[in-house]
């Protein structure tokens, strides 16, 4: 839901203020059981493997290499946000989104380096959206990856 709302106020020229959106971010944080919070990243991570999942499946289907057409387009935009993604920060989400496109889940490939970092949530955060407008950029579709994950969710037999 996060992700859809920021690229609505993008796609509409309107945003809540980095201040604002941080506060909320904060509070929604500060709301939630220790273990709530560890979930949250794991759908982060989850949705980051899912939309590489997909722009994999889509560029190899025109031949293309996925790695190479969406990581340097997110290097290049991360490096655009300084204030959001620190610079030290862009190495480990690059190789994230490597891992998941090829096929490795991002939760198991980051227990290699030890737990996630304050510093890195806010490029979580950013790895996910951009992912997502990147695969609604290419179809040509605002809605697409929003829809994508809807279904997925939709798709899920309950225990």
């Amino acid at each position: 839901m996060v992700i859809d709302s920021r690229l609505k106020a993008v796609y509409e020229g309107t945003s809540a203020s980095d201040a604002e959106q941080r506060l909320l971010t904060e509070q929604l944080a500060a709301s939630m059981a220790p273990d709530e919070v560890h979930d949250v990243l794991d759908g982060a991570c989850t949705l980051i493997y899912m939309f590489m999942t997909w722009l994999r499946k889509a560029y190899e289907d025109n031949e293309r290499d996925p790695i190479e057409h969406v990581v340097p387009d997110l290097v290049a935009t991360m490096r655009m946000m300084p204030r959001s993604v620190r610079p030290e920060v862009i190495p480990t989400m690059a190789g994230m989104v490597v891992a998941a496109g090829t096929g490795l889940s991002p939760n198991l490939w980051r227990k290699q380096y030890g737990d996630w970092t304050q510093e890195e949530m806010n490029p979580l955060e950013a790895t996910a959206f951009l992912l997502a407008e990147h695969i609604n950029r290419i179809t040509g579709d605002r809605e697409f990856a929003t829809r994508m994950i809807s279904r997925a969710l939709a798709s899920v037999q309950p225990e």
